[in-house]
């Protein structure tokens, strides 16, 4: 690698760190925001916030590397036009194609550590991550132990608890039952105790009275009692987790027979698509730095800046996006059809090969 190739390659990979962090941050600060509003308003803790903030983090690098390998390399071939450093080296005798390989080695870097990502620690993070929210939305206890609110765990279920002691008592529990069509039961207890289980948890109210409505013949019944035991297991439903086929290492992927198919919920077609696009995914890392960095040949310099040539490059990397869009819903239907995860791919580096072609052509022609 020549030395100029050692210095373009150095300036893109410092711009594209400066860029990851930067969308990063922007990108896992909005979907933080409403996680910390789910999480914590479910009465969890902010270190489980903090955790699966974490696992989301794969995901989000997932989208963002391509968003900032394009970024970085129109910021890269703006500043080398507006410093005259483009045509020093048009002049030395390096032609616009010449000028595109240190522009392919760092697309080929940073599809690397998509590969890395699509293979191996997003698959790992989506599974941590669904196994972690079903865990969270079968705890009873953060759902239904925050004292001073009246809370709905589940349809035809209010519970309201005045306070909450050192020792875990519940303080002036009441509870209100109306799952049950013309029937409405409310428990009025002194104290209470949650006691949960590996499969199960049961409500122990002591010293209450519950009042049993019966719409039928509009009978109330008072029945005192000095101990009470209530299933509070049967208010939250089980949650059984579908399996998603992108939570699947690449080796499962792979070694997937039919009954194991059968046994995942998952078709033929959802599997060749979902190993094919983790090859082609990070291929798009290249195309996205190319089609910036070309783009900018387009157009002669202007005082006016290059936006026409950014927004050329917005727009194909749009319809690129599109493409696959529709190529997806083809694959997804048809298992012959997975090759198509790599039309985006295809597409786009003919686009670079025209643009390089014709601004080589108008080139000549000056």
């Amino acid at each position: 690698m020549s030395r100029i190739d050692r210095y373009l390659l150095a300036q893109l990979l410092s711009v594209f760190a400066f860029f990851t962090l930067v969308l990063v941050a922007v990108y896992w600060v909005n979907r933080a925001a409403r996680l910390f509003d789910a999480i914590v308003g479910d009465g969890q803790s902010f270190w489980v916030f903090l955790e699966l903030s974490a696992l989301t983090l794969p995901n989000v690098f997932r989208v963002v590397l391509p968003l900032s390998a394009f970024a970085a390399a129109v910021y890269v071939a703006i500043r080398m036009t507006r410093d005259n450093e483009m045509v020093v080296l048009h002049g030395t005798g390096q032609s616009y194609a010449r000028l595109l390989r240190p522009v392919a080695v760092f697309g080929l870097i940073v599809a690397l550590m998509l590969g890395v990502l699509m293979h191996v620690l997003s698959p790992m993070s989506r599974a941590q991550l669904a196994e972690r929210q079903v865990a969270i939305a079968s705890n009873i206890s953060a759902r239904l132990l925050r004292a001073g609110e009246f809370l709905q765990p589940t349809d035809g279920i209010v519970v309201f608890i005045r306070a909450i002691d050192d020792d875990g008592t519940l303080q002036d529990v009441f509870l209100s039952d109306a799952r049950t069509d013309g029937r409405r039961v409310e428990y009025n207890a002194a104290s209470a105790l949650l006691v949960t289980g590996t499969e199960s948890a049961v409500l122990i109210m002591r010293d209450g009275v519950a009042l049993v409505f019966t719409e039928a013949d509009a009978r109330l019944t008072t029945i005192s009692f000095d101990e009470l035991t209530y299933d509070v297991g049967a208010l939250i439903a089980p949650n059984i987790r579908q399996a998603d086929v992108r939570e699947l290492p690449t080796s499962a992927l792979i070694g997937t027979n039919t009954q194991s198919l059968a046994a995942l919920g998952v078709s033929l077609a959802e599997l060749r698509f979902e190993l094919a696009s983790r090859v082609a995914q990070p291929l798009l890392a290249v195309v996205t730095a190319l089609v910036g960095f070309t783009a900018l040949f387009l157009g002669q310099f202007s005082r006016l800046g290059a936006w026409r040539q950014v927004l050329a490059a917005i727009f194909i990397l749009a319809v690129l996006q599109l493409l696959a869009n529709a190529t997806a819903g083809i694959a997804l239907r048809r298992a012959d059809a997975a090759a198509l995860a790599f039309a985006p791919v295809v597409a786009g580096f003919a686009v670079v090969a025209v643009m390089v072609w014709w601004s080589t052509r108008r080139r000549g022609r000056a």
